[in-house]
């Protein structure tokens, strides 16, 4: 289940938002999954998170995606965990380059369990 949810979020990036992180890490945490993904930034965005107008420029950006998108995405996580998604919560660092995506679930899936690149 860990290696599907990393493999739907990569695909996510990939196609939605043109381009995939250059690692992601599934954790399953009882009713949610956890999603860290690192390497997210294009070279564009880095630039312009170099002041803090661009900072929120990229946030937005990104958020405004990820609200477009939503609906196929949580799809796709209620279809591989076989449970309702009921929220998706998401930030981005864009001093680091990382994204966190949180599922919330209708149901309990169990303990945490982490899954993706060592």
């Amino acid at each position: 289940m860990h290696n599907a949810i990393r493999q739907a979020v990569i695909k996510f990036e990939q196609d939605f938002l043109g381009r995939g992180p250059t690692d992601v890490r599934a954790f399953i945490i009882r009713d949610m999954v956890v999603v860290r993904l690192k390497g997210v930034l294009t070279q564009a965005e880095r630039q312009l998170a170099k002041n803090a107008d661009g900072v929120e420029m990229v946030k937005r950006m990104r958020q405004n995606l990820i609200a477009q998108g939503r609906d196929n995405l949580c799809s796709e996580i209620a279809n591989i965990t076989g449970v309702k998604v009921t929220g998706l919560f998401t930030d981005i660092d864009t001093q680091i380059g990382e994204r966190v995506m949180v599922f919330t679930l209708d149901q309990d899936l169990g303990a945490i369990q982490p899954s993706g690149n060592p």
